[in-house]
Order: structure tokens, then sequence, then C-alpha cells
């Protein structure tokens, strides 16, 4: 009798446990939380049309792109970010518009942040881009009664005098580099990757999803689809929603900028 009550007592607390610690889940950003264009593209289109990107940086970013062109087109796409040299930071905030995430990826953050999981976007894309979508996410989850922090692991930016310089500090979040991020989270918040989720629809994803306990392969490439089915990986199909959901996220971003100004300084910090 006594040791059946001291059974029952350990699986409640390790019930405890894994409802409030221990556990995250990883998001892919572009074409997993948020549908169509990756965000950095739409962002650097805007900038164009806004010729708010000096004629000399498309010169700039060939031949930075020609240097690393041995390392191969992934490099070339995520590290080389010539293109922003001396544009203001202030750009971002006038340019970036809001984020139309999938119905069913909001569903899943939503259960996530009810099972108490940390929550962590790990995105190739620009850490200022990833950070404004995390403030979208967030808003979304407070209008569902959630109150929930969003993590950023992305491409960190140089900055120097209001502007940014064009180069990378550290690695450029793609392929292994996210798993290096998710390592470094993981020690940092004392997860446990065997419990922890990943997300992810490329096949530059899969380090990520190999890398924790329950990978979820989401609007999977053809080659992402061919390793999930290989290795057993559950696949999943999200839908985008209705065009409104953008204007929503805007409104709500808006309404969450109070609430972000502490981060925002803490990722300039970060970034320098």
């Amino acid at each position: 009798m006594k040791e059946r009550k001291e059974v029952e007592e350990v699986k409640e607390v390790n019930a405890v446990k894994e409802k409030c610690g221990g556990i995250a889940a990883f998001f892919d950003l572009d074409g997993t939380l948020v549908a169509g264009t990756s965000l950095e593209r739409r962002f650097f289109r805007r900038l164009r049309y806004g010729q708010a990107i000096p004629a000399k940086n498309y010169f700039l970013w060939l031949r930075e792109a020609v240097r690393i062109a041995p390392q191969g087109i992934h490099a070339i796409r995520y590290a080389n970010k010539m293109y922003l040299r001396r544009v203001p930071l202030g750009e971002l905030e006038r340019q970036a518009k809001g984020f139309l995430f999938f119905a069913e990826a909001m569903d899943r953050v939503a259960w996530h942040a009810k099972q108490r999981h940390k929550i962590v976007i790990v995105s190739g894309t620009l850490e200022p881009l990833a950070r404004e979508a995390a403030m979208g996410l967030e808003a979304e989850l407070e209008a569902r009664g959630f109150a929930v922090e969003i993590d950023v692991c992305a491409t960190r930016l140089e900055e120097r005098a209001g502007r940014w310089t064009g180069r990378v500090v550290g690695e450029a979040m793609h392929g292994k580099s996210k798993v290096h991020a998710v390592q470094r989270v993981a020690k940092e918040k004392r997860l446990d990757l065997r419990k922890c989720y990943a997300y992810g629809d490329s096949a530059m994803d899969r380090w990520l999803l190999a890398a924790v306990g329950r990978p979820v392969a989401v609007n999977a490439s053809k080659e992402l689809l061919r390793i999930a089915q290989g290795r057993n990986w559950p696949v999943l199909l999200w839908e985008k929603r209705e065009e409104e959901g953008s204007t929503q996220s805007t409104q709500r971003t808006q309404r969450s900028q109070k609430k972000s100004g502490k981060r925002e300084v803490a990722g300039s910090e970060s970034g320098a």
C-alpha cells in the first residue's frame, strides 16, 4: 500500500514536471508558422520599392555572393546580407507589416501554451523580423487568454550608429546552425530535447527535427516528405487562413508594442 502511494506520488511529480518545465516547442517560421512569401523577401521588396537600399549595395551583395559561393547556395541565401548595408534600423518598423499565420499553426502554438511548454521560433530570417513575428504570435495568444513570451533564435545582424552594416553576427540560422541554437537553448532552459517538439517545412529543417524527440514535418517539401516518411515522422498540412487574419495580427501586434519595449532593447544589445 505504501509502495503504491509512493509510485503515485512519483507519477504526479513527473506529470507536473512534464507540464510545467523541461519541454519546448521549436518552430521554423517561413512556411511553417507564416504563409506565403518569406518574411525577408517581402521586407527586401518593400525596401527596394521604397528606394531605401543604396544602389551600391547590390554590387556589394554580388561581390559577397561570389566570395562565399564555395560554401553553397544556402550560404548565399542566408549569410549574405550586404543589401542592408547602411540601411537605417527604423526601416524595419516602417516596412514590416502584419503576419498571415496558418490557422492550424495558431491552434498548435496555443495548445503548447496551454501545456505551459516554452515556445521558441528558430528561423533563418532576420532576427528583427522574427521578433516582430513573435510579437504577433504573442498578441494572438493573448487574445486567446494566454500570456506567453516567445523566444527567438534567428539570423542576427551587426548594427552601428543606428544602421545595419550588412554583416551577420555569429552563425546565419540555417541547417545545422539551428541545431546548435536549439542545444544552447536546451542547456540554458534545462530542457529535455527527447521530450521537446520541433516543426519545420523544408529539407534544411531535417537536422532541427532530428534534434528532438517529437519532430513534425509541416507543409513538407518533397525532399522533407521523403525524409519524414523514411523516419516515420508525423506529417501535417496547414492551410492558409483568410486574409483578414493578417490585419488582425497587425492590430494585435500594435497593441503589444508597449509590452515589447524591453525585449527590443535586449535584442539590440545581443546583436551588437
